[in-house]
């Protein structure tokens, strides 16, 4: 029986380290998405040791644990699907070595992203993964999902740049995986660990490469009449031959939104806009440039300018990632989807977003990595009225199931969690998702590990 379990558990961590109290629970009870349940405690470790202690509590008492960074994620994967323990990992937040002559970091997990970028950059190197919660993600969030962000079109996503990690197991075991050599011998652990959404382990520190900032960048913006015109853009810029460091689009609702809140000169009369990025040696980048402004007018751009320095360059890149928070001008809630196309579908994608948010009512903008053809639809609403929430996933799912019709997935960098478990099944057959059953289970056989998640219940199951 799961008694007077709390009380030990305050005794473990020590004063301020655990919270029980209705209120507290209720600040973890969600994310970032639509799904809200309340843990039975909350627990901050600020060692590995601690973590230890935990899971040997709660591998004892049958609790299941929810890791947490810092609740960005949008697809319920910090919500505590069967109450338990929610660990935050914002405690683990230090830096533990950084190696410049071998180009890499060892952090705790609940370090953010940004601090590291921020230290990176005082020496001219930068770590490419950056999501464009950025300023409150933590490492080992951006881990547990496979994070990207703007920058991942050309430089790859989290898994491109973990070299290694150390995690707890659900035996309460410290292993770890990978490290800073490279080709470590044996199976590839680590890129099996990122994007497993705390299921298979529980991330404590995280060895990240970093890589020198580029010689030169230009930042780009260039508006068109048409969506379908800067989606034909995209893919004649990349088959030009440029690989810019980062290509997004927004749409009329997302430029108008970000314009209202930002001021930073978007084109509100545009049905879409693309913001580019060239980066490399300052030599080469008259040639790219050239390319891409060649791409746009083909197919008509009417505002094409390059920033005139890199202020201007980065306010314009913080009203791209502030565009979910600008939304909230609009509506009090809001929700991102996360499907990727190839890259020839995305005009049609687009097309049939618009049709299924006239299907359901809905107010639907876009923002995408459109380099890649990850799209980010983000469906605007009044969480107070369940017939919205209704209509809200259900538009969801019709959204990634015209992506898996496409040739695309489900996801691009947002993961699976809790509100897209029961989409894998447009992707993945019973045998697929066996297989991966199989993995959890010999990992975690007692199933206290994130519980919940990323499968979906068996036919006639709970």
């Amino acid at each position: 029986m799961r008694k007077d379990w709390k009380k030990k558990l305050a005794g473990l961590i020590g004063p301020g380290g655990v919270l029980t109290s209705p209120f507290s629970l209720s600040s973890y009870s969600y994310d970032a998405g639509l799904d809200v349940m309340k843990p039975e405690a909350v627990v901050f470790p600020r060692s590995t040791e601690d973590v230890v202690a935990v899971v040997k509590l709660a591998a004892s008492e049958g609790i299941p644990i929810t890791p947490r960074g810092a609740g960005t994620g949008l697809s319920g994967g910090a919500v505590p699907s069967q109450g338990g323990i929610v660990l935050s990992f914002s405690r683990m937040n230090r830096v533990l070595q950084v190696d410049w002559a071998n180009r890499f970091a060892v952090v705790q997990a609940g370090l953010v992203n940004i601090e590291l970028q921020n230290l990176l950059r005082q020496k001219g190197y930068f770590y490419a993964p950056d999501p464009s919660s950025e300023q409150a993600c933590t490492l080992g969030g951006n881990v547990g999902e496979n994070a990207g962000g703007p920058h991942c079109f050309k430089y790859g996503y989290t898994v491109n740049h973990v070299l290694g990690l150390k995690l707890v197991t659900a035996q309460a075991e410290v292993v770890d995986v990978g490290g800073p050599c490279p080709d470590p011998p044996g199976y590839d652990l680590t890129s099996l660990l990122v994007g497993s959404e705390g299921m298979l382990g529980l991330v404590t520190e995280v060895t990240v490469r970093f890589i020198p900032k580029p010689e030169s960048a230009r930042t780009m913006l260039a508006a068109f009449t048409t969506i379908r015109a800067a989606a034909a853009a995209v893919a004649d810029i990349i088959g030009a031959g440029v690989i810019p460091a980062s290509l997004e689009m927004m749409d009329k609702v997302m430029i108008q939104a970000v314009e209202a809140s930002t001021q930073v000169g978007l084109p509100s009369h545009a049905e879409a806009v693309l913001i580019i990025e060239i980066d490399g040696l300052g030599a080469g980048l008259d040639q790219q440039q050239a390319l891409v402004e060649e791409a746009c007018r083909k197919h008509g751009v009417k505002k094409l300018e390059i920033a005139r320095d890199e202020k201007a360059a980065e306010r314009l890149w913080a009203a791209r990632k502030g565009a979910g928070a600008a939304v909230g001008r609009i509506a009090p809630n809001q929700i991102t989807q996360d499907g990727s196309v190839p890259l020839p579908k995305l005009p049609e994608l687009l097309e049939e977003i618009a049709k299924l948010a006239k299907r359901h009512n809905l107010l639907i903008g876009n923002v995408m990595h459109a380099g890649d053809g990850n799209l980010h639809p983000i469906m605007i609403f009044d969480g107070r009225d369940q017939e919205q929430v209704g209509r809200v996933r259900a538009a969801s799912w019709d959204i990634l199931r015209a992506c898996v019709a496409a040739g695309g997935t489900i996801s691009g960098e947002h993961g699976i969690g809790l509100e897209k478990k029961e989409y894998m099944s447009l992707l993945f057959g019973p045998a697929e998702i066996e297989a991966m059953k199989a993995v959890k289970q010999a990992l975690d056989p007692a199933n206290i590990l994130n519980p919940g998640k990323v499968f979906p219940a068996p036919v006639g199951g709970a």
